[in-house]
């Protein structure tokens, strides 16, 4: 078969001739041949499944600088880039839905410190940090207050005092008064600040590139918890007895498990499980590379749990869960699951903060 004009392409890639023209610019899809008088651009039959793919990226959102990369890539790479962005997609519309949902209450001018039969609600809250049975000092911090829950857990020879600071610039939120309609602008500015806070301690430290943090914090509003999360501490919620991970951790090995180059069961046994992608650093430059922000809507009954991974690196979520499920009170889940992480050896680390929402008074 011949040459195609660039309207039989067109047709038969499903591809506009104005995209193709465009897509020459970038040279993401060149024709076989360009006429040297009139520029006619004609193209080759084989180039059809190539721009298919085009076609097929395009459709599901991907950039055109993206597309170019996967389109290098032999069959299989491309696989993994193509769900690597779609896992992206998705954590990204989860975050959208769910700052969709806060802007609507708030456009509505509904009350959100109610139950569905108008009781209010509050928090009921502990924490406790512990260095473990191996380590001599402790880098991680954990607050909790009767509006704000943070776990820090730092890394580098001045690790403690960055974890500390960062919590420490989260404690403001405490008091500070914050429109309902500012709530996420004030944790992104707060996350900013924390960033400063880290990389004025690591200037002191000799090797300041290597101090940092990861931050896990929630900021209570009355029927919602506001989460802001960057590095591998987590945030669980348990429900109706169902205990489910609420953040997600930003680590190579999680990064390979996103991609499908690792399995779950792989990635426990990963020689480096905490490679951080994500942190309050303190390198030269932005702290971070976005942390992720969400809105949770808290019902009564509802148990929260904010944890280094200290406890989740060697504590297996089913006991967490029976943790989590048995302890009648914050205070005696968090001490019954550092002294569990101890029991288990406990090589790191570990904190742990748990509020229950209940309802106001009682």
């Amino acid at each position: 078969m011949g040459l195609l004009t660039i309207g039989a392409f067109a047709e038969a890639s499903r591809l506009s001739p104005k995209a193709l023209r465009l897509y020459d610019e970038l040279g993401l899809l060149t024709p076989a041949h360009v006429d040297p008088v009139n520029g006619y651009r004609r193209y080759a039959p084989d180039q059809l499944e190539q721009a298919r793919l085009v076609a097929w990226l395009r459709r599901i959102g991907m950039p055109l600088a993206r597309i170019r990369a996967v389109c290098a890539l032999e069959p299989n790479s491309a696989a993994q880039e193509v769900r690597s962005y779609w896992a992206e997609v998705e954590a990204d519309t989860a975050a959208r839905r769910d700052l969709t949902a806060f802007l609507v209450d708030q456009l509505s001018r509904k009350d959100p410190a109610m139950t569905s039969s108008g009781t209010p609600l509050d928090i009921r809250y502990a924490a406790l940090s512990d260095p473990g049975p191996v380590r001599e000092r402790n880098q991680d911090t954990a607050f909790a207050g009767a509006r704000l829950l943070a776990v820090a857990d730092g890394y580098g020879r001045s690790g403690g005092p960055a974890s500390a600071a960062a919590i420490d610039v989260f404690k403001r939120l405490e008091t500070d008064t914050i429109p309902a309609a500012d709530l996420l602008n004030s944790l992104e500015e707060a996350v900013e600040r924390a960033g400063r806070a880290v990389r004025d301690v690591a200037a002191s430290d000799p090797e300041p590139d290597s101090v940092g943090t990861t931050l896990t914090a929630m900021l209570w509003t009355g029927s919602r918890l506001a989460l802001v999360h960057i590095g591998d501490s987590r945030a669980y919620l348990l429900r109706a007895g169902e205990l489910l991970q609420i953040t997600h951790d930003h680590t190579q090995v999680q990064a390979m498990v996103d991609d499908g180059r690792l399995t779950a069961a792989e990635a426990t046994s990963h020689p480096q499980p905490a490679m951080l992608l994500r942190a309050l650093t303190g390198a030269d430059g932005p702290a971070t590379t976005g942390p992720d922000l969400r809105l949770h809507d808290a019902a009564e009954g509802d148990r929260y749990l904010l944890c280094s991974d200290g406890l989740t690196a060697v504590v297996p979520p089913g006991e967490i869960r029976q943790v989590l499920t048995t302890a009648t009170a914050p205070e005696a889940a968090v001490r019954e699951l550092v002294a569990l992480a101890c029991r288990s050896g406990g090589p790191d680390n570990v904190s742990c903060v748990v509020a229950d929402v209940g309802v106001a008074g009682r």
